[in-house]
């Protein structure tokens, strides 16, 4: 037993070494006085500064920023209407070709669903003159696409574990469906409405080959400006800028867990009490 414990110990610390090792070395040359990223030069962070000087940086964090929100905020909306269906409803009559195209964008290339993408907008614009040229709005439509097929995988598995025992009890004390929905079920499945927004949101923000099809000029995101910049030479910035959101990210993090502890410390401290 003790073998095999130690074991799988290796395994576990050797597995978090190759995934996070490669980001302690970029954090490490972020700090890197040299214009070259792999000879170090001396510590300095002259490379925030100038990152906080590039514009065009800047410009992309905040297009890809806003069209993150606002896909992570539609694909919820549609994800879970979409899971509701699936489940709520039954075996209707299209169910398994409707469940097969909701979770087509999860198999399907990213280089296929942008240029499908980039021909319905083009047939768009010359049948009805909208879109009249690709930017924000058609990379929001497209990211929307296929985070909603995420959101509504994660949604559905939650609202298949509820107990239909409470809808119908809120039913018969006289609430309507409406009701129902927004005050019971709502509430409950929001753990899985949360983890669906995030998925969705990191799904947007990193993003590369969908908006590479259907961004047009003024629309560039940060994958974008980065995947450019590297092509000619990765540049320091870069790494300053990963840095930053290496730290973002654990600090989200760090703030679920503990808010999660706090609520679990809180949860057993009351079933303590009601036991007492």
């Amino acid at each position: 037993m003790s073998k095999r414990f130690d074991f799988s110990n290796l395994i576990l610390w050797l597995g978090l070494l190759f995934l996070y090792i490669p980001m302690l070395i970029l954090i490490i040359y972020s700090f890197n006085e040299s214009r070259l990223v792999t000879v170090w030069g001396g510590f300095s962070t002259k490379w925030y500064f100038e990152l906080l000087k590039d514009e065009q940086m800047l410009s992309a964090i905040w297009m890809s920023l806003r069209i993150a929100f606002m896909s992570a905020t539609m694909a919820v909306v549609l994800g879970t209407l979409a899971a509701f269906v699936m489940v709520r409803f039954g075996r209707f009559r299209g169910h398994t070709l409707f469940g097969g195209m909701l979770t087509a964008p999860l198999v399907m290339p990213e280089v296929i669903t942008g240029l499908s993408l980039l021909l319905l907008f083009v047939s768009m614009g010359q049948m009805i003159g909208w879109p009249a040229e690709r930017g924000m709005t058609t990379v929001w439509i497209a990211h929307t696409t296929f985070c909603t097929a995420y959101v509504a995988i994660v949604v559905n598995a939650r609202l298949r574990e509820m107990d239909l025992s409470i809808e119908e009890a809120a039913m018969d004390l006289g609430a309507t469906p409406v009701k129902v929905f927004f005050q019971i079920m709502v509430p409950i499945i929001a753990p899985a409405l949360l983890s669906g927004w995030l998925l969705a949101f990191t799904l947007s923000l990193d993003d590369l080959v969908i908006a590479s099809f259907v961004a047009g000029p003024g629309s560039t995101t940060l994958p974008m400006v980065v995947f450019s910049s590297v092509r000619l030479g990765v540049s320091p910035k870069i790494n300053a800028l990963a840095t930053l959101i290496i730290l973002s990210v654990s600090f989200f993090v760090f703030l679920a867990w503990w808010f999660s502890r706090r609520a679990e410390k809180k949860a057993l401290r009351e079933m303590r009490e009601m036991m007492e």
